[in-house]
């Protein structure tokens, strides 16, 4: 197969999504990383747009790259300007970067409500605008956009922006899907017809994902004879986002047999995904392509059976290859096999009695409304059950929660436990009061008070998320019920769950689990890496 070359355009049009936001130090992080995993051009953005701009190209002209090369971007000459007189033009000549990627209309609709000129002027300031940078020695890349709907009016003039863009001196015009509303039908057939009628022409693809299209768009388009495929990490971008580069990659390398990345590199996809996401604050999709945490996740128990006698049975590759890993999820579908699987990745010594009776027990509590696919911890907790490798932290006597609202606005609440704990002999019975912000915190407090100073590691182990979820809301304020919290101890993290018609019977039931679970002796599973967002939370509102 012939060579692909991969642009990310993350920092820049990426960076159009809505809520999206980096640092300059974060944007140096994501350069290095993409330069880690081996992208060919990395767009770092205007370089003197703002100051945060100018900053990370000062940066970026003393960063010595393995790899990756930095494209500047900007826009054709103004049609006021002649290209050496241009401010615009001026400044990515004379930045460090030695690839200038500059956008030119394609289309005559925009070329006369947008730009207002005729189309010869836009013609002009194609050819003269990428003329001027390469006599200033830049390698020139030419986004035609809107060039697929440009194409649809007037497919004459559409190529005719490629050709004066090529002729000027570009190495590549990239064929841009700006709105993101073209097919993949339209795709192959308009870019195989530029690969006929302009031979000499690298080409690349430049999709948005607005009709769902963007990543199968980009795929038909290199069958149609593109040789570079711009994207961003996870597809982020502007309304419904861009092609997603990650999703690409793997398609390209594993689907379609370009050799673009070598098998380490490959390897760290899922890595790299997952930190794009991190730097951004945002909660990794579980169900994206490749690198999603449900990516490889099997629930049926026919599929789960398949799977551990060949993992082709159900799965499109091997995870590995791009850094994921296989998971079987534990539902009412789940059989025995399943349960024995996941109690030897815990650790857990289940026989085949013990793994029938669990898989009952996940059935009827999966029919009162339990769910524990993400509530790892407390299933592990069912499994140590059964198993008898299982240690209770006490045994409850009683809990109460007081809630007072105050006439100058302000809400106390306070919570009052009573437990007992083992002893040598007996036990000894424990009796603690704590306040709290919400009656979640205060149980908390109030039981680590009681039991803290036999098992001095609870201070190791926070609540960082709290998920609440009605069942049946037909029901109203008298519905069950669902509670999901999310522990950690600092370099790992678990869920657990709890399910009453009584909200703070379902925390409480959830929260002893997340307890009791980071206690467990002999806890080998290593659950997903705590988010860094969520770090340092120790005290929600609950």
């Amino acid at each position: 197969m012939g060579e692909i070359e991969l642009y990310d355009a993350t920092l820049r049009d990426g960076m159009g999504g809505g809520g999206l936001d980096l640092t300059v130090a974060e944007k140096l992080q994501v350069v290095r990383r993409l330069d880690a995993l081996g992208i060919d051009i990395v767009e770092a953005g205007f370089p003197a747009s703002n100051p945060k701009e100018s900053e990370l190209f000062a940066l970026l002209a003393e960063e010595r790259l393995q790899h990756a090369e930095i494209a500047a971007f900007g826009m054709t000459r103004r049609r006021d300007a002649s290209a050496d007189a241009d401010p615009g033009l001026a400044e990515i000549a004379g930045c460090f970067a030695p690839i200038c990627t500059i956008v030119g209309k394609s289309s005559p609709l925009h070329v006369e409500v947008v730009v207002r000129v005729s189309r010869e002027e836009n013609l002009a300031m194609i050819a003269e605008s990428v003329a001027f940078l390469v006599g200033e020695g830049k390698r020139v890349i030419l986004d035609a956009e809107h060039f697929f709907d440009g194409y649809a009016e007037d497919p004459s003039f559409a190529l005719e922006c490629v050709r004066a863009a090529a002729e000027a001196g570009a190495e590549r015009v990239v064929l841009c899907d700006t709105n993101g509303g073209s097919l993949p039908m339209q795709v192959q057939a308009v870019v195989g017809t530029v690969r006929e009628s302009l031979p000499h022409v690298r080409l690349g693809i430049h999709t948005h994902n607005d009709s769902g299209c963007a990543v199968a768009n980009s795929l038909v388009a290199v069958h149609a004879g593109a040789t570079q495929v711009q994207g961003t990490m996870n597809g982020i971008g502007e309304r419904t986002g861009n092609a997603n580069l990650v999703t690409l990659i793997a398609d390209l390398q594993l689907k379609m047999g370009f050799q673009l990345l070598d098998p380490e590199r490959l390897a760290s996809l899922t890595e790299t995904a997952h930190f794009m996401d991190e730097v951004l604050n945002r909660t990794p999709a579980t169900s994206q392509p490749f690198v999603g945490k449900h990516a490889f996740a099997h629930k049926a128990g026919l599929h789960a059976a398949g799977v551990r006698s060949d993992a082709r049975t159900f799965e499109h590759i091997d995870p590995g290859l791009i850094g994921n890993d296989r998971d079987l999820l534990v539902s009412e579908l789940s059989g025995r096999a399943t349960i024995l699987e996941k109690a030897r990745e815990a650790g857990v010594e289940l026989d085949e009695l013990s793994a029938q009776r669990t898989a009952a027990k996940v059935k009827e509590l999966e029919h009162r409304g339990y769910q524990f696919e993400a509530a790892d911890g407390s299933f592990e907790l069912l499994m140590r059950r059964e198993s008898g490798h299982y240690e209770r932290l006490f045994e409850l006597e009683s809990w109460r929660v007081i809630v007072e609202k105050r006439a100058q606005g302000g809400v106390a609440t306070e919570a009052t436990i009573k437990v007992w704990v083992p002893d040598r002999k007996t036990g000894r019975r424990l009796v603690r009061t704590a306040e709290g912000n919400g009656p979640v915190n205060a149980l908390d407090k109030a039981l680590r008070e009681a039991i803290g100073e036999i098992h001095p590691q609870l201070r190791d182990i926070d609540l960082v998320n709290f998920k609440v979820r009605i069942l049946d809301e037909e029901k109203g304020t008298g519905a069950i019920t669902r509670v999901l919290l999310d522990s950690s101890d600092g370099e790992l993290t678990w869920g657990a769950i709890g399910v009453s018609e009584n909200v703070i019977e379902a925390s409480w039931d959830a929260l002893v689990d997340a307890l009791e679970y980071g206690m467990q002796p002999g806890r080998l599973r290593a659950q997903a890496q705590l988010p860094a967002a969520l770090k340092g939370s120790t005290e929600l509102p609950t």
